[in-house]
C-alpha cells in the first residue's frame, strides 16, 4: 500500500520484484518470489516458465517450484504450449485463472454507475452499469451498484473466488439547477459498501481520477512511465499523479484538484467559490458554452465533440478555444511537475484528440525548454474503463503483495 494513503497501493510492475535482505527468511523470500510470478503473469498474460526465469532473474528450479504452488492453490494454471515443436521438453506456459479469481470494480460517475467483474489478469467477465440521479451523493449509489453485482453474481460458476473490491469515485457533482459542487466519497461511503455487499467486504475507495492513473500506468498508455499526469474531465477537471511509479495523493487524500487552480482572476465564477477555475474554460459546461447550447446534459456534450469531429464549424470553433485553454493550463502543470507523460481522460480525451495541435502550440509557448523537449501528450489507451481497470488493480494489490498471506483473509466462496 501507498504509506501516504492507506487505501491506494504504490502501482509496481512484476519488473520490480522485492529483492531480499539479509533480515528476511526463507519463508518472507519465498512469498516475495511467489508475488513477483504472480504480478507478472497478472500484468503480462500468459508467460513460459523459461520466460519468467529471464525475466525475473531467478533460477528454472525456483520458478518451476513458485508457479507450481501458484496452482496449487489455484490462482494459476500450467499447461503445454499449443504447437510447440522444439526437441525436448516445452517450457510450461503460466496462465492466470481469470475466469475462477476475481475482484469487483465499482466507479461513481457523474451520470452513471458502473460495475464489472475482472478478473486475474486484468480480463473484464462482466460488466453493468446504470443511470446516477443528478446531485445524489456517493452513498446514496452504494444500494444500486450492489444490485448490479448480484445480478453478476447470478452468471458465476461454482469454485470463482472473489478477492476484494475497489470503488472510484469523481470528485464533482451537478445539481438540478446546473451548478457544479464538490462530491467525491465520504465517512458514510466505506460503512455502506460494508452493509451492503455479502461478498468482498473489503472495498478500497478512492478518487477516480487517481484510479484512473492507475490503469493508464499498469496497463494503459503510460506503460513505460513512471512520472505521469493523468487529466480527467467531465463537469470538473481532475488529476491523478505518479511520480517515480508512486501515486501521489496528498496528506488527506485530496491532492489533484487541478480544475481550482485559477487561470483567469477575472474569469468566471466556479462552484468551488473562486473565480476563473480552470475548469470554468475547459470543464464540460465551457464547451457548452462556446457551442452556443444551453441543454445542461451528457449528450450535449457528445454531440459538440462528434460534430466538431465533423468539422461543423461552430462545434470546431468551441472544441478549439477549449484546448487553447487546456494547453494553457497543461503548461503550467508541467512546468511544476515535470513527467514524462500527461494523459487525457474523460470529456478531454476527445478535446485533446480534436485540439492537438492548439494543446502543443500552448505548451510549446509557455512550458521551459527543458520540459516540454521531452513531455509526450496522449490519449487515454482504456477510455471509459480505466475507473473499473484501475480499481480491480486497487483490489487485486492484496494478492499480488503475498498470494498465500492474503489467501484466508481475502478470500470468500461467490
Amino acid at each position: 500500500m501507498d504509506p501516504e494513503h492507506p487505501g491506494l497501493p504504490r502501482p509496481r510492475r512484476a519488473s520490480e520484484r522485492l529483492l531480499p535482505s539479509a533480515g528476511n527468511s526463507q519463508e518472507e523470500i519465498r512469498r516475495q518470489n511467489l508475488g513477483a510470478v504472480l504480478r507478472h503473469v497478472h500484468l503480462h498474460g500468459p508467460t513460459s516458465r523459461a520466460e519468467l526465469t529471464s525475466r525475473l532473474g531467478l533460477n528454472r528450479s525456483t520458478i518451476g517450484a513458485l508457479a507450481a504452488d501458484l496452482a496449487a492453490i489455484g490462482l494459476v494454471t500450467e499447461e503445454v504450449p499449443t504447437g510447440a515443436r522444439r526437441a525436448g521438453r516445452p517450457s510450461l506456459v503460466v496462465r492466470p485463472r481469470s475466469e475462477r479469481v476475481y475482484a469487483y470494480a465499482l466507479s461513481i460517475e457523474t451520470d452513471r454507475l458502473r460495475a464489472a467483474r475482472i478478473g486475474l489478469g486484468g480480463r473484464i467477465l462482466d460488466l453493468r452499469e446504470a443511470s446516477r440521479p443528478q446531485a445524489t451523493p456517493a452513498v446514496e449509489a452504494v444500494r444500486p451498484l450492489a444490485g448490479l453485482v448480484r445480478d453478476m453474481e447470478r452468471r458465476i460458476t461454482a469454485g470463482g473466488r472473489c478477492v476484494g473490491g475497489a470503488v472510484a469515485v469523481t470528485d464533482a457533482v451537478r445539481d438540478a439547477d446546473g451548478t457544479v459542487r464538490p462530491g467525491g466519497a465520504d465517512d458514510r461511503l466505506g460503512a455502506a459498501l460494508a452493509a451492503e455487499f455479502a461478498v468482498c467486504q473489503d472495498f478500497v475507495t478512492g478518487d477516480l481520477a487517481d484510479i484512473a492513473a492507475v490503469a493508464e500506468h499498469v496497463r494503459g498508455v503510460a506503460t513505460d512511465s513512471s512520472h505521469l499526469v493523468y487529466l480527467h474531465g467531465d463537469v470538473g477537471v481532475s488529476a491523478g499523479l505518479i511520480v517515480d511509479g508512486r501515486l501521489v495523493v496528498g496528506h488527506r487524500g485530496h491532492s489533484g484538484k487541478v480544475g481550482h487552480m485559477v487561470v483567469r482572476p477575472d474569469g468566471l465564477p466556479c462552484g468551488c467559490g473562486s473565480r476563473g477555475c480552470w475548469e470554468t474554460e475547459v470543464g464540460e459546461a465551457a464547451l457548452l458554452r462556446h457551442a452556443g447550447r444551453t441543454a445542461d446534459r451528457r449528450d450535449a456534450v457528445r454531440e459538440i465533440l462528434a460534430a466538431a469531429a465533423d468539422d461543423e464549424p461552430v462545434a470546431r470553433a468551441a472544441v478549439d478555444r477549449v484546448a487553447e485553454w487546456l494547453g494553457f493550463g497543461v503548461a503550467n502543470l508541467v512546468n511544476v511537475v515535470d513527467p514524462d507523460v500527461v494523459v487525457f481522460g474523460g470529456s478531454l480525451r476527445a478535446v485533446y484528440i480534436l485540439g492537438a495541435d492548439a494543446v502543443r502550440r500552448r505548451l510549446g509557448e509557455m512550458a521551459r525548454p527543458g520540459v516540454r523537449e521531452h513531455v509526450r501528450l496522449r490519449a487515454a489507451a482504456l477510455d471509459r474503463d480505466a475507473p473499473l481497470i484501475g480499481a480491480a488493480e486497487l483490489a487485486f494489490e492484496r494478492l499480488l503483495a503475498d498470494p498465500l498471506g492474503s489467501r484466508p483473509a481475502g478470500w470468500r466462496d461467490a
